[in-house]
């Protein structure tokens, strides 16, 4: 029985979208409320009781890396001026047992190419994916979800959920079948197909549990769509040798890759934010009523 220990954070991306919010900061330390995507992102791999967190990086991406690291001036300060609960937050911003590695994506070419980049690191085990862009909000993590099926079946395992048939374009669209013990096993799987050409509506979130097979593949992959090297080719690739299974997971998934998405979630977290909940909430109330929304 194989666990997953090991969860690879692809973060080398420009962010473009929110420039110029970006320019200098990484998209991943967007905050949303109080804490940055990426801690979201590394609170869900540590609630599925993974402890390796692996973050393939690129330029102007050392904010990420400070933000996990000990932070001595910080705490010091805190500690002399006795705020002892916010230096408690800082301090368990990562919990002892996690160890966090980086590696450098040299060039922009796809999301499996940052993916095999992690492959030194991963060796022969069993890895989660995680895209800190889709913020999920389930009451039980959605990695978690996926690391019982997966603790289950011994099954690469990806997030997948219903989208609009005019929005199939961008994602990775799979067809499924039942097998025999009830689950969602993947028989295919297409990168952003136009809607009249997607063999379904069930689209591939940024969630996934990968067999180590999957490098094979990743390293003999083409570029696909955009120049990029592109994980779903190599997962297509990987149903050709084992069972692959899709997991409609259970939660709210917000695109914060774009920005009203990135809006939705800020609101979504702040109205039940247990410090400024019912305050922002009865602001937002006073704010809709004055513009008679």
């Amino acid at each position: 029985m194989r666990k997953v220990s090991k969860a690879v954070f692809p973060v080398a991306g420009l962010g473009t979208r929110f420039l110029p919010a970006t320019k200098a900061s990484p998209k991943e330390m967007l905050n949303v409320v109080d804490k940055p995507l990426i801690q979201y992102a590394v609170e869900e791999a540590i609630a599925a009781g993974i402890t390796e967190m692996i973050f393939v990086t690129g330029r102007a991406k050392r904010a990420i890396e400070d933000h996990f690291d000990k932070a001595y001036e910080l705490e010091s300060e805190l500690e002399a001026k006795g705020k002892h609960a916010l230096l408690e937050v800082v301090r368990n911003v990562l919990p002892k047992n996690v160890s966090c590695a980086y590696i450098r994506q040299p060039e922009a070419l796809g999301l499996g190419h940052a993916v095999n980049c992690a492959r030194p690191l991963i060796g022969d085990e069993p890895f989660a994916v995680i895209l800190a862009d889709d913020l999920i909000d389930a009451e039980v993590p959605v990695m978690r979800q996926m690391t019982e099926l997966y603790a289950e079946t011994q099954s690469s395992v990806i997030g997948v959920e219903e989208v609009p048939r005019a929005d199939t374009g961008s994602y990775g669209i799979v067809v499924t079948e039942r097998n025999g013990g009830g689950n969602l096993k993947l028989t295919g799987i297409v990168e952003k197909p136009a809607p009249e050409e997607a063999p379904s509506t069930l689209a591939v979130v940024g969630r996934y549990i990968l067999s180590p097979r999957i490098f094979r593949h990743l390293a003999k992959a083409n570029p696909g769509k955009g120049g990029e090297i592109q994980l779903t080719d190599a997962i297509a690739a990987l149903l050709e040798e084992e069972r692959v299974l899709a997991l409609p997971f259970t939660g709210t998934r917000y695109d914060c890759g774009n920005k009203l998405g990135y809006l939705q979630a800020t609101l979504a977290y702040a109205s039940k934010h247990a410090e400024v909940g019912t305050e922002f909430t009865a602001c937002l109330k006073r704010f809709c009523e004055k513009n008679d929304l």
